[in-house]
């Protein structure tokens, strides 16, 4: 057989199991229906059934906030070096399943074989860091001031709600959930409803790596009801969200009569500002690669194109070509680079700025159209001669969709880069490092990477700044979310206080 239909009777075998019982929340160890009925996930390849998915409501929220508030004192209490073996545990079976896992995240999302069979590996390495970090979670500074010894702990924050998104969502989740663990506390997740099938994977590995009960909770369902209902519950002390800018301020309202902590990675128009005297042929692999992976539908992705006047006409015509040539197919299919689009609703959005991008007088000079007869396809579409005041110049499209703009000097090139409402990442490429050190500098955003496409390192912060996000994940910043911190001061004398009344 081929790699594909090899690939699709593997999926048939995995999906066989949700096709008869569905998918069900996990609250306190339990499996649990929605109480709320059912809603149907369906594949972005044909549109065809996967399987029903519980949906919850108020209720079934208030249960798993209930349970992770009872689990709370005994997984907070637990020494880090236990907390340690349990999440290298599940890391271990992230990698025994991780072909299960890209399988049914492909079927599910539409994303690429290419991309997501590494993508679980990478989960893997989210739950080994953080599991690394638990023994010493909790450690702080000494603090001597004259007279006076200062000492700091950090002490994990308790229950905590993650609501995650429908791109990439088992690494996503993972990003969110293994920190916070780590950290001590436990966790309510209502995983996003277009892709529901690997928050149920994660959730069932935990528990059988031995995470105890109601110290990781899943929730499926819609975030009118569902999500609202974690935002808002007394319980649940902080919010750690990824998706829309708009989402998060709808959260961070809900969440204000009970004072939560949110954190939150929001959406991005990302530039990546390509100058005439860089290696071009690299920053042409960068700029496709960072617009196209994984759909367009990334956070981080690249999908404005600043482009120097002095080389434009060259790199847009090998722009052109390349964007062309990028193939569309079959998720399992090891040769796609594009799959479709996670859902009708999403695919619409898209397709609908083509025909804003034309309105505004932009040149399509790829794609813009569907892509095939069924499924939500969309070819790879490329628009130049665009301006900063456009729509797809100022709009976030999340999906293969890039926007080409122009500029003539380094200070036009930062005036349109931070000309717009995000501030999520950036990408500057050139060979002039004065101009590399200052451009960076006063680059509005709270990621940028010099002559590079995205390369993740763990340790280090991922946020945005302005209306792409509060926070920052990585390293230790993800314990500053997930903890609070307290400091006891002990005086090492007997200094002279005032007295009053006396």
């Amino acid at each position: 057989m081929s790699d594909l239909a090899t690939r699709l009777a593997q999926l048939d075998t995995h999906l066989a199991r949700f096709r008869d019982g569905g998918i069900v929340n996990l609250i306190n160890g339990q499996d649990v229906p929605g109480s709320g009925g059912a809603f149907e996930t369906r594949s972005p390849v044909d549109d065809s059934l996967i399987c029903s998915v519980s949906r919850s409501t108020a209720e079934d929220v208030d249960a798993a906030a209930k349970a992770a508030k009872a689990a709370f004192p005994a997984w907070a209490a637990m020494d880090g070096k236990e907390r340690k073996k349990i999440l290298h545990r599940v890391a271990d079976a992230i990698v025994d399943r991780a072909e299960e896992i890209a399988l049914c995240e492909c079927w599910d999302t539409g994303q690429a074989w290419r991309f997501l069979s590494k993508a679980a590996l990478r989960a893997a390495e989210n739950f080994r860091f953080f599991a690394d970090q638990a023994p010493t979670a909790r450690d702080g500074q000494t603090l001597f001031a004259p007279g006076q010894m200062n000492v700091t702990a950090r002490h994990p924050i308790g229950p905590v709600g993650v609501i995650t998104p429908w791109n990439t969502p088992f690494m996503l989740s993972t990003w969110k959930i293994a920190p916070a663990l780590a950290a001590g506390c436990t966790v309510v997740h209502k995983p996003a409803e277009f892709s529901p099938l690997t928050a149920r994977l994660l959730s069932e590995i935990c528990r059988e790596a031995g995470l105890p009960d109601g110290v990781l909770n899943l929730v499926n369902g819609f975030g009118e009801d569902a999500g609202r209902a974690l935002t808002e519950h007394p319980d649940i002390k902080a919010i750690a969200f990824v998706g829309e800018s708009k989402t998060g301020s709808m959260i961070m309202k809900q969440g204000a009569d009970t004072l939560k902590r949110v954190h939150f990675e929001l959406g991005g128009k990302n530039p990546v500002i390509v100058f005439e005297d860089a290696d071009l042929e690299r920053a042409l692999d960068a700029v496709i690669f960072m617009i196209y992976s994984l759909n367009g539908e990334r956070c981080t992705s690249s999908s404005r194109l600043l482009v120097q006047e002095s080389i434009a006409a060259e790199f847009h015509d090998k722009l052109e070509a390349r964007v062309r040539n990028i193939r569309v197919g079959h998720p399992l299919d090891p040769a796609t680079e594009v799959g479709p689009l996670i859902h009708k609703v999403h695919y619409d959005k898209v397709m609908s700025y083509v025909e804003i991008g034309k309105s505004e007088g932009a040149t399509c000079r790829a794609g813009g159209a569907r892509a095939g007869e069924e499924g939500w396809f969309v070819k790879p579409t490329l628009f130049t001669d665009a301006t900063r005041n456009m729509r797809i110049a100022q709009e976030e499209v999340f999906g293969p969709f890039l926007t080409s703009i122009t500029f003539k000097d380094e200070a036009e090139a930062l005036d349109i880069a931070n000309d717009v409402a995000y501030g999520l990442s950036g990408y500057l490429w050139t060979n002039d490092l004065t101009r590399a050190l200052n451009f960076s500098d006063k680059l509005e955003a709270g990621m940028i990477w010099v002559n590079s496409e995205n390369v993740r390192h763990l340790p280090t912060p991922f946020g945005g700044v302005k209306a792409s996000g509060v926070g920052r994940d990585g390293g230790d910043w993800s314990f500053d979310f997930y903890m609070e911190t307290k400091n006891t001061s002990f005086a090492l004398g007997s200094h002279k206080i005032q007295r009053l009344g006396a």
